[in-house]
């Protein structure tokens, strides 16, 4: 049986790694593996168990009965909890608020990880697309392929707002700044580890971000070197 195909990508807020990551996915005909909203239906569950994400006992204990069901199609974002359909609410403002607690729990993101690994080796795709936090340094830090997709703060906060439909940019950065130094605590995100590619958005629209990183995959599936830093 073929090793499913590890791409990690790291980025901070509003870097575009999502929406890049998904359409990477698709062009590749990769799976694509959103680890965000595996946190946040970790938040959800311990929610709905009536536990506070701050208490990190209570966290722990409410993982061993976490049974996520995500989709890796890059067009279906199905996740659930058991039997239960949390695609939408694991995006509200109250599980939005709770995934804090649970990402700063290092018991629960070491298990987490393991979760992530195994997501991807059980995979039926011949490569998953895998991003978020801590992607290409903790959760697979041998993978073939780990890029650090960034941008320059205003370019990131100018985005985010397109996206959020808000004229208040200089809000939205702040709202970015706070993000990335509550993150920064638990994860190094910011700065590429030795061996991964950088792949800078700054002045890149959507289409040649996309063409970047699939420029760095297919590099690396040729037979690229790892440890090779390469800045696009």
């Amino acid at each position: 049986m073929t090793e499913t195909f590890f791409v990690g990508i790291d980025g901070p807020a509003g870097s575009g790694k999502s929406s890049v990551s998904q359409q990477v996915a698709r062009v590749l005909g990769f799976g694509y593996l959103d680890t965000g909203a595996v946190y946040r239906a970790l938040a959800w569950h311990v929610v709905h168990l009536g536990y506070a994400t701050d208490d990190e006992t209570a966290v722990a204990a409410a993982f061993d009965a976490f049974e996520p069901r995500i989709s890796l199609d890059p067009d279906v974002r199905d996740v659930r909890v058991g039997d239960v359909d949390v695609t939408s609410v694991i995006r509200s403002p109250e599980t939005t608020a709770a995934v804090a607690g649970v990402a700063r729990n290092l018991v629960v993101r070491e298990r987490i990880n393991h979760l992530f690994r195994a997501i991807v080796a059980e995979a039926s795709y011949s490569g998953v697309v895998v991003e978020g936090r801590d992607i290409t340094t903790v959760v697979a830090p041998d993978a073939p392929a780990r890029i650090l997709l960034t941008a320059h703060p205003d370019v990131r906060a100018a985005r985010r707002s397109r996206e959020m439909g808000s004229a208040d940019v200089a809000a939205v950065a702040e709202a970015i700044r706070i993000r990335d130094a509550s993150d920064a605590t638990v994860s190094e995100f910011l700065t590429a580890a030795e061996g991964v590619d950088i792949v800078d958005t700054t002045h890149l629209n959507f289409e040649q971000s996309v063409e970047a990183v699939i420029a760095v995959i297919d590099g690396k599936r040729k037979g690229g070197q790892d440890g090779r830093e390469q800045r696009v």
